[in-house]
């Protein structure tokens, strides 16, 4: 079984968008989270805003061209929650562990993610219908 240490906490809860204004909209001005910045993730071709709650943070996404895996989330399943992010210690260690319990990737290798952190997903098929994304922070 995996050990529970290795995963640290939940970093946070992504939705997916049409529009960061009209959303913002809601999360900012209706329910009071704060804006704390925006970020081009150009590897995943997608805009990213941050809205700090505690310890964790929810992240709209909004996808910049038309043909990234997050345009097509959004354009099969519409907008609402894309994905839940465990923040982990060793993004590599826990990679070849699950490699090694077969669960199925979408990345097999960590990926650069929103500030220069490490990421790596697991396929919604392994994971109860959820897509998760692990996420290393380059502090942790």
């Amino acid at each position: 079984m995996l050990s529970a240490l290795m995963i640290k906490k939940i970093n946070h809860i992504a939705i997916i968008v049409p529009d960061l204004d009209s959303s913002l909209s809601f999360w900012r001005d209706t329910l009071g989270l704060t804006l704390t910045h925006t970020e081009e993730v150009k590897g995943q071709e997608s805009i990213v805003a941050f809205l700090p709650t505690g310890d964790s943070e929810v992240e709209l996404v909004k996808p910049t061209t038309e043909t990234s895996g997050a345009a097509r989330f959004l354009a099969k399943r519409g907008p609402g929650l894309h994905h839940i992010a465990l923040e982990v210690d060793d993004l590599d260690e826990m990679l070849m562990r699950l490699k090694e319990k077969g669960v199925r990737l979408i990345n097999e290798t960590p990926v650069v993610a929103a500030g220069g952190n490490r990421a790596a997903f697991i396929h919604p098929e392994s994971a109860n219908g959820v897509l998760v994304e692990l996420y290393e922070t380059k502090a942790g």
